[in-house]
Protein backbone atom coordinates (compact mmCIF):
# COMPACT_ATOMS: atom_id res chain seq x y z
CA UNK A 1 0.00 0.00 0.00
CA UNK A 2 1.41 3.41 -0.56
CA UNK A 3 1.90 6.18 1.36
CA UNK A 4 1.48 9.00 -0.63
CA UNK A 5 -2.10 9.76 -1.99
CA UNK A 6 -2.19 11.48 -5.46
CA UNK A 7 -5.56 11.69 -7.31
CA UNK A 8 -4.48 12.49 -10.90
CA UNK A 9 -4.39 15.91 -12.96
CA UNK A 10 -7.23 17.54 -13.13
CA UNK A 11 -8.46 17.32 -16.89
CA UNK A 12 -8.01 20.84 -17.26
CA UNK A 13 -4.51 20.58 -16.76
CA UNK A 14 -4.14 18.45 -19.73
CA UNK A 15 -6.59 20.28 -21.47
CA UNK A 16 -4.32 23.87 -20.81
CA UNK A 17 -0.61 22.03 -21.94
CA UNK A 18 -2.28 20.97 -25.15
CA UNK A 19 -3.49 24.14 -26.23
CA UNK A 20 0.01 25.73 -24.74
CA UNK A 21 1.57 23.27 -27.30
CA UNK A 22 -0.75 25.09 -29.47
CA UNK A 23 -0.24 28.71 -29.03
CA UNK A 24 3.47 28.73 -27.43
CA UNK A 25 3.09 32.35 -26.43
CA UNK A 26 2.68 35.15 -24.20
CA UNK A 27 -0.61 36.34 -25.71
CA UNK A 28 -1.91 33.21 -24.99
CA UNK A 29 0.02 31.97 -21.55
CA UNK A 30 -0.92 34.91 -19.70
CA UNK A 31 -4.61 35.59 -19.62
CA UNK A 32 -4.07 31.47 -18.44
CA UNK A 33 -1.50 31.51 -16.32
CA UNK A 34 -4.39 31.19 -13.28
CA UNK A 35 -5.12 27.78 -15.04
CA UNK A 36 -1.30 26.82 -15.04
CA UNK A 37 -1.00 27.82 -11.33
CA UNK A 38 -3.83 25.75 -10.21
CA UNK A 39 -4.39 22.86 -12.49
CA UNK A 40 -0.95 21.55 -13.68
CA UNK A 41 1.83 23.41 -11.16
CA UNK A 42 -0.27 22.79 -8.22
CA UNK A 43 -0.76 19.22 -8.86
CA UNK A 44 2.35 18.80 -10.18
CA UNK A 45 4.00 19.57 -6.43
CA UNK A 46 1.06 17.29 -4.86
CA UNK A 47 2.17 14.48 -6.83
CA UNK A 48 6.07 15.42 -6.36
CA UNK A 49 5.41 15.13 -2.47
CA UNK A 50 3.48 11.74 -2.73
CA UNK A 51 6.66 10.78 -4.81
CA UNK A 52 8.52 11.75 -2.07
CA UNK A 53 6.53 9.89 0.69
CA UNK A 54 7.34 6.75 -1.54
CA UNK A 55 10.93 7.37 -1.63
CA UNK A 56 11.52 7.45 2.13
CA UNK A 57 11.27 3.80 1.81
CA UNK A 58 13.15 2.63 -0.76
CA UNK A 59 15.83 5.43 -2.12
CA UNK A 60 15.22 8.42 1.21
CA UNK A 61 18.18 9.99 -0.12
CA UNK A 62 16.52 10.80 -3.22
CA UNK A 63 13.74 12.74 -1.58
CA UNK A 64 13.46 16.17 -2.84
CA UNK A 65 11.44 19.53 -2.25
CA UNK A 66 8.99 20.00 -4.95
CA UNK A 67 10.08 23.99 -5.18
CA UNK A 68 13.73 22.15 -6.18
CA UNK A 69 12.57 19.06 -8.12
CA UNK A 70 10.32 20.43 -10.48
CA UNK A 71 11.32 22.31 -13.60
CA UNK A 72 10.20 25.54 -14.77
CA UNK A 73 7.97 25.96 -17.57
CA UNK A 74 9.94 28.70 -19.08
CA UNK A 75 12.71 27.86 -21.76
CA UNK A 76 16.13 29.26 -22.09
CA UNK A 77 15.54 30.68 -25.77
CA UNK A 78 19.00 32.41 -25.10
CA UNK A 79 21.07 29.92 -27.21
CA UNK A 80 18.40 28.58 -29.02
CA UNK A 81 17.01 28.75 -32.42
CA UNK A 82 13.64 27.91 -31.23
CA UNK A 83 12.25 30.74 -29.40
CA UNK A 84 8.91 29.91 -28.35
CA UNK A 85 9.07 30.82 -24.30
CA UNK A 86 7.27 27.86 -22.84
CA UNK A 87 7.75 23.77 -22.41
CA UNK A 88 5.15 21.70 -23.73
CA UNK A 89 6.01 19.22 -20.66
CA UNK A 90 6.20 19.88 -16.82
CA UNK A 91 9.11 17.74 -15.13
CA UNK A 92 10.25 17.28 -11.82
CA UNK A 93 13.82 15.15 -11.24
CA UNK A 94 15.30 13.67 -8.13
CA UNK A 95 18.47 13.27 -7.59
CA UNK A 96 20.79 11.77 -5.21
CA UNK A 97 21.48 13.93 -2.10
CA UNK A 98 24.70 15.74 -1.88
CA UNK A 99 25.04 15.74 -5.31
CA UNK A 100 24.48 18.48 -7.76
CA UNK A 101 21.55 18.19 -10.15
CA UNK A 102 23.50 18.15 -13.59
CA UNK A 103 25.81 15.65 -11.92
CA UNK A 104 24.37 13.23 -10.26
CA UNK A 105 21.95 9.51 -11.41
CA UNK A 106 18.48 10.46 -11.05
CA UNK A 107 14.66 9.30 -11.60
CA UNK A 108 13.01 11.45 -13.67
CA UNK A 109 9.24 11.96 -15.02
CA UNK A 110 7.76 14.29 -17.31
CA UNK A 111 3.55 15.11 -18.34
CA UNK A 112 3.48 16.43 -21.98
CA UNK A 113 0.78 16.38 -24.28
CA UNK A 114 0.06 12.59 -25.58
CA UNK A 115 2.38 10.83 -23.14
CA UNK A 116 4.28 10.41 -19.32
CA UNK A 117 7.84 10.12 -19.84
CA UNK A 118 9.53 8.37 -16.95
CA UNK A 119 13.27 7.59 -16.37
CA UNK A 120 15.91 6.57 -13.96
CA UNK A 121 19.55 6.99 -14.57
CA UNK A 122 22.74 9.03 -15.87
CA UNK A 123 21.71 11.20 -18.88
CA UNK A 124 24.40 13.69 -20.73
CA UNK A 125 27.09 13.16 -18.01
CA UNK A 126 30.13 15.48 -18.19
CA UNK A 127 33.62 13.86 -19.12
CA UNK A 128 34.59 13.93 -15.42
CA UNK A 129 31.29 11.89 -14.08
CA UNK A 130 31.61 9.65 -17.70
CA UNK A 131 35.17 8.46 -16.47
CA UNK A 132 34.12 8.08 -13.06
CA UNK A 133 31.63 5.61 -13.82
CA UNK A 134 33.28 4.09 -16.90
CA UNK A 135 36.37 3.41 -14.32
CA UNK A 136 34.01 2.24 -11.63
CA UNK A 137 32.18 -0.30 -14.32
CA UNK A 138 35.20 -2.24 -15.28
CA UNK A 139 35.08 -3.17 -11.66
CA UNK A 140 31.87 -3.97 -10.93
CA UNK A 141 30.32 -5.16 -14.25
CA UNK A 142 29.20 -8.19 -13.24
CA UNK A 143 27.11 -6.57 -10.44
CA UNK A 144 25.99 -4.27 -12.48
CA UNK A 145 24.40 -6.50 -14.83
CA UNK A 146 22.45 -8.46 -12.27
CA UNK A 147 20.98 -5.06 -10.79
CA UNK A 148 20.06 -4.09 -14.96
CA UNK A 149 18.95 -7.50 -15.61
CA UNK A 150 16.63 -7.55 -12.76
CA UNK A 151 15.07 -3.66 -13.40
CA UNK A 152 14.99 -4.68 -17.02
CA UNK A 153 12.25 -7.08 -16.31
CA UNK A 154 9.80 -3.76 -15.55
CA UNK A 155 11.37 -1.32 -17.77
CA UNK A 156 12.84 -3.03 -20.68
CA UNK A 157 16.78 -2.89 -21.58
CA UNK A 158 18.42 0.46 -21.10
CA UNK A 159 18.92 2.80 -24.47
CA UNK A 160 21.90 2.02 -26.32
CA UNK A 161 24.22 5.03 -26.25
CA UNK A 162 27.78 3.15 -27.26
CA UNK A 163 30.43 5.08 -29.04
CA UNK A 164 31.46 3.78 -32.09
CA UNK A 165 34.94 2.88 -30.85
CA UNK A 166 35.74 1.74 -27.06
CA UNK A 167 36.68 5.29 -25.41
CA UNK A 168 40.43 6.34 -25.04
CA UNK A 169 41.79 4.53 -21.96
CA UNK A 170 39.76 1.20 -21.88
CA UNK A 171 40.44 -1.94 -23.23
CA UNK A 172 38.20 -2.70 -26.19
CA UNK A 173 38.61 -6.63 -25.51
CA UNK A 174 37.44 -6.41 -21.22
CA UNK A 175 34.74 -7.93 -20.05
CA UNK A 176 32.68 -4.62 -19.44
CA UNK A 177 33.45 -2.99 -22.69
CA UNK A 178 30.17 -2.92 -24.01
CA UNK A 179 29.24 -0.82 -20.90
CA UNK A 180 31.88 1.07 -21.03
CA UNK A 181 31.41 2.61 -24.44
CA UNK A 182 27.82 3.76 -23.15
CA UNK A 183 27.44 7.69 -22.88
CA UNK A 184 24.73 7.26 -20.60
CA UNK A 185 23.25 4.82 -18.62
CA UNK A 186 19.42 5.36 -18.73
CA UNK A 187 16.06 3.61 -18.39
CA UNK A 188 13.16 5.04 -20.49
CA UNK A 189 10.00 4.07 -21.04
CA UNK A 190 6.39 6.35 -21.91
CA UNK A 191 3.30 5.77 -20.28
CA UNK A 192 -0.64 6.07 -21.38
CA UNK A 193 -1.23 10.30 -20.86
CA UNK A 194 -4.99 8.70 -20.06
CA UNK A 195 -3.20 7.81 -16.89
CA UNK A 196 -2.03 11.27 -15.90
CA UNK A 197 -5.41 11.95 -14.72
CA UNK A 198 -6.57 9.13 -12.94
CA UNK A 199 -4.67 7.88 -9.26
CA UNK A 200 -3.14 4.73 -11.39
CA UNK A 201 -0.22 7.59 -12.30
CA UNK A 202 1.14 7.52 -8.98
CA UNK A 203 2.27 4.12 -8.42
CA UNK A 204 2.74 3.47 -11.64
CA UNK A 205 5.67 5.79 -11.39
CA UNK A 206 7.42 4.56 -8.11
CA UNK A 207 6.92 1.09 -8.98
CA UNK A 208 9.29 1.87 -11.83
CA UNK A 209 11.63 4.38 -9.46
CA UNK A 210 11.88 1.53 -6.96
CA UNK A 211 12.55 -1.18 -9.46
CA UNK A 212 15.55 1.29 -10.84
CA UNK A 213 17.08 2.32 -7.68
CA UNK A 214 19.78 -0.78 -6.84
CA UNK A 215 21.17 0.42 -10.45
CA UNK A 216 20.81 4.11 -9.90
CA UNK A 217 22.79 3.43 -6.72
CA UNK A 218 25.64 1.82 -8.53
CA UNK A 219 25.79 4.75 -11.26
CA UNK A 220 26.09 7.15 -8.38
CA UNK A 221 28.83 5.33 -5.99
CA UNK A 222 31.87 6.99 -8.24
CA UNK A 223 30.30 10.67 -8.47
CA UNK A 224 31.93 13.52 -6.63
CA UNK A 225 30.55 17.12 -7.22
CA UNK A 226 33.56 19.44 -8.45
CA UNK A 227 35.88 21.12 -6.25
CA UNK A 228 35.24 24.16 -6.27
CA UNK A 229 37.68 26.76 -8.55
CA UNK A 230 41.21 27.42 -5.92
CA UNK A 231 40.27 24.09 -3.64
CA UNK A 232 43.74 23.01 -2.31
CA UNK A 233 43.50 19.41 -0.11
Amino acid sequence: MLRGMFSGFPPEGLKFMRGLAKNNDREWFQPRKETFESKVKAPMAELVEAINSELMRFAPEYVNDPKKAMYRIYRDTRFSGDKTPYKTHIAAIFPKRGLEKHISGSFYFHVATKSVGVGAGVYMPGPEQLLAIRTWLTDHHDEFRKATKVAAKLWGPMLDNATARSPKGFDPNHAAADLVSQKAWLFWQEIDIELATTPKLLPELCKRFRAAAPVLQMLNAPLRNPKPAGFVE
